[in-house]
């Protein structure tokens, strides 16, 4: 690993660099707001309750909420869930929470759902409003505040992108460990554009004449129009979406668009008492 880089995995900043000239503008901001939605789930197979699970003496998801709160040019921070403990456990940290039905069977189905209340509730105010809503997972406990902000920023000014996510190249210290090639770390492909052309738990491309390009690692972040979200939410499992268990498939498989934005700073989602461990760790190094 070159001596610049930063090791992916470790907890960024609250700190984020904006300059005037990336500053959407008032009229633009008048238009749209941004909601960033934090789906949190306490039934998990691999991880039970991980949504409450501590991590340097706090829940996850209270790192995940005050990470997203510190982001630029979201205007809101709502966590979305089914489950009463989780709502009585945000709401002792201050962020705002929200129940929804516990037949959502997504992280985005239970985000369409609030959305459209939220829709609902500022067309009754009488001032219609354009929403962006960003998908933070409620396992990224070191989620880049800054990426967050990209990506808000991106919705603001590129109208035309109905759906963003983002990627980060994985590095030859990743791949020789291993992670390329874990299912469990889901890669991407694009086109000349930064389009989504595929994503795998497989390990894409295959580099078969050893180029050297490094294969991308999708970054569970997502943001989307209103209308999209609602679209999506509508359509059923699609065949690929089932074969690799990736939602973001059904986006593909349907001819929707999905831009994708690289950084090279990225998470990883805790989904196992491994990835607890791991977490565990980073936190306690970062704060020696």
């Amino acid at each position: 690993m070159h001596p610049s880089e930063k090791p992916v995995g470790a907890p960024a900043p609250f700190e984020s660099a904006s300059s005037a000239a990336c500053t959407p503008t008032d009229a633009t901001r008048a238009k749209t707001q941004v909601v960033c939605a934090i789906p949190a789930r306490f039934g998990s197979q691999r991880l039970p309750g991980k949504a409450l699970r501590l991590i340097a003496g706090k829940p996850m998801i209270q790192h995940v909420a005050e990470r997203v709160a510190s982001a630029t040019h979201v205007d809101r921070t709502v966590v979305l869930t089914d489950d009463e403990r989780i709502v009585d456990a945000v709401k002792s940290f201050g962020c705002e929470v929200e129940m929804t039905p516990t037949d959502c069977a997504s992280g985005t189905d239970r985000i369409a759902w609030a959305a459209k209340q939220w829709q609902l509730a500022t067309n009754a105010n009488g001032e219609p409003q354009e929403l962006a809503v960003i998908n933070v997972q409620g396992d990224e406990p070191m989620i880049d505040p800054a990426l967050i902000g990209r990506v808000a920023r991106h919705l603001l000014e590129h109208p035309d992108d109905e759906m963003v996510t983002v990627s980060t190249p994985f590095t030859q210290s990743m791949i020789k460990d291993g992670q390329a090639a874990d299912p469990s770390n889901v890669k991407v492909v694009t086109d000349l554009e930064g389009r989504a052309l595929y994503f795998s738990r497989s390990l894409i491309p295959n580099d078969r004449h050893q180029s050297g390009l490094a294969p991308h690692l999708h970054v569970g972040l997502y943001g989307y129009r209103l209308d999209l979200l609602a679209r999506l939410a509508s359509l059923e499992p699609s065949p690929l979406e089932q074969i690799e268990s990736l939602e973001q498939l059904r986006a593909l498989e349907n001819g929707i668009s999905i831009r994708v934005l690289n950084t090279d700073q990225a998470a990883f989602g805790v989904d196992t008492e491994d990835d607890l461990e791991r977490a565990e760790a980073i936190f306690g190094a970062s704060h020696r």
